[in-house]
Protein backbone atom coordinates (compact mmCIF):
# COMPACT_ATOMS: atom_id res chain seq x y z
CA UNK A 1 0.00 0.00 0.00
CA UNK A 2 1.28 3.44 -0.89
CA UNK A 3 2.17 5.98 1.79
CA UNK A 4 -0.64 8.51 2.24
CA UNK A 5 0.25 12.10 1.40
CA UNK A 6 -1.08 15.33 2.83
CA UNK A 7 -1.18 18.81 1.38
CA UNK A 8 0.09 21.57 3.66
CA UNK A 9 -0.84 25.20 3.06
CA UNK A 10 0.88 27.84 5.19
CA UNK A 11 0.15 31.56 5.00
CA UNK A 12 2.83 33.66 6.71
CA UNK A 13 4.20 37.19 6.89
CA UNK A 14 6.47 38.06 3.93
CA UNK A 15 9.59 38.72 6.01
CA UNK A 16 9.35 35.15 7.40
CA UNK A 17 9.58 33.56 3.93
CA UNK A 18 13.28 32.66 4.09
CA UNK A 19 13.00 31.34 7.66
CA UNK A 20 10.15 29.02 6.66
CA UNK A 21 12.08 27.77 3.61
CA UNK A 22 15.14 27.09 5.77
CA UNK A 23 13.01 25.25 8.36
CA UNK A 24 11.47 23.05 5.66
CA UNK A 25 14.87 22.06 4.26
CA UNK A 26 15.26 19.26 6.82
CA UNK A 27 11.84 17.72 6.22
CA UNK A 28 10.57 15.40 3.48
CA UNK A 29 8.26 17.93 1.84
CA UNK A 30 7.96 17.96 -1.93
CA UNK A 31 6.53 20.19 -4.65
CA UNK A 32 6.87 23.36 -2.59
CA UNK A 33 5.20 26.35 -4.21
CA UNK A 34 5.30 29.91 -2.93
CA UNK A 35 2.86 32.64 -3.95
CA UNK A 36 2.67 36.27 -2.86
CA UNK A 37 -0.91 36.90 -1.76
CA UNK A 38 -2.91 39.52 0.14
CA UNK A 39 -5.43 39.00 2.90
CA UNK A 40 -6.41 39.66 6.47
CA UNK A 41 -7.61 37.82 9.52
CA UNK A 42 -8.29 39.32 12.92
CA UNK A 43 -6.08 42.36 12.30
CA UNK A 44 -8.49 43.76 9.65
CA UNK A 45 -5.81 45.91 7.97
CA UNK A 46 -4.39 49.23 9.16
CA UNK A 47 -4.36 52.97 8.47
CA UNK A 48 -1.67 54.60 6.30
CA UNK A 49 -0.85 58.23 5.71
CA UNK A 50 0.07 59.31 2.17
CA UNK A 51 0.45 62.95 1.07
CA UNK A 52 -1.48 64.13 4.09
CA UNK A 53 -4.45 61.83 3.51
CA UNK A 54 -5.33 58.79 5.60
CA UNK A 55 -6.48 55.62 3.91
CA UNK A 56 -7.12 52.08 5.04
CA UNK A 57 -5.12 49.14 3.78
CA UNK A 58 -7.51 46.22 4.16
CA UNK A 59 -5.57 43.41 2.50
CA UNK A 60 -2.06 42.97 3.88
CA UNK A 61 0.77 41.24 2.00
CA UNK A 62 1.30 37.58 2.89
CA UNK A 63 3.20 34.61 1.46
CA UNK A 64 1.41 31.33 0.79
CA UNK A 65 3.35 28.06 0.76
CA UNK A 66 1.77 24.93 -0.63
CA UNK A 67 3.48 21.53 -0.49
CA UNK A 68 3.06 17.75 -0.29
CA UNK A 69 4.17 15.84 2.79
CA UNK A 70 4.08 12.11 3.67
CA UNK A 71 1.72 11.23 6.51
CA UNK A 72 4.47 10.35 8.97
CA UNK A 73 6.18 13.73 8.65
CA UNK A 74 3.18 16.09 8.82
CA UNK A 75 3.44 16.95 12.53
CA UNK A 76 7.17 17.70 12.32
CA UNK A 77 6.72 19.84 9.20
CA UNK A 78 3.86 21.81 10.78
CA UNK A 79 5.91 22.38 13.95
CA UNK A 80 8.89 23.57 11.87
CA UNK A 81 6.69 26.03 9.93
CA UNK A 82 5.07 27.29 13.14
CA UNK A 83 8.39 27.88 14.88
CA UNK A 84 9.92 29.62 11.85
CA UNK A 85 6.92 31.85 11.16
CA UNK A 86 5.97 32.84 14.69
CA UNK A 87 6.50 36.46 15.75
CA UNK A 88 4.14 36.43 18.73
CA UNK A 89 2.02 39.19 17.22
CA UNK A 90 -1.37 39.13 15.56
CA UNK A 91 -1.30 38.13 11.89
CA UNK A 92 1.33 35.39 12.12
CA UNK A 93 -0.71 33.34 9.68
CA UNK A 94 -2.40 29.99 9.32
CA UNK A 95 -1.39 26.41 8.55
CA UNK A 96 -3.89 24.11 6.86
CA UNK A 97 -3.44 20.33 6.65
CA UNK A 98 -5.55 18.65 3.98
CA UNK A 99 -5.87 14.94 3.42
CA UNK A 100 -4.11 13.92 0.27
CA UNK A 101 -6.98 12.59 -1.75
CA UNK A 102 -5.76 13.01 -5.30
CA UNK A 103 -2.28 14.01 -4.07
CA UNK A 104 0.14 11.53 -5.59
CA UNK A 105 3.90 11.31 -5.29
Amino acid sequence: MATPWFRLIAIVKPFKRDAVLAALAGHPVEDVQMTEVRGYGRQKGHLELYSGSEYTITFLPKVRFEMRCPAGAVDAAVDAIREAAETGRIGDGKIFVLEGEGVTP
